[in-house]
């Protein structure tokens, strides 16, 4: 019979970056105007889309890690 370590749920981690995201969606979708011009630019501002991919990419899939973590969904151990 398998052991289980007991972690401890990362609620703190969930909140936090479930806060982030729903920050960063409210800047981004607030400012919409702003973005659009910005990241529509050329040149250097080519990357701003690049960066705010990863950046919502990693923050929501922290959460969403987290998250999963707390509800107790975790990838099967061999």
């Amino acid at each position: 019979m398998a052991t289980q370590h007991n972690k401890p749920k990362p609620y703190l981690g969930t909140v936090i970056f479930g806060a982030i995201s729903i920050s960063c969606y409210v800047l981004l979708f607030g400012n919409e105007k702003l973005v659009t011009e910005t990241f529509t630019r050329g040149g250097i501002y080519t990357l701003l889309p690049v960066g705010a991919a990863f950046l919502f990419s990693f923050i929501h899939g922290a959460f969403a890690s987290n998250l999963l973590s707390v509800l107790g969904l975790e990838a099967k151990k061999k």
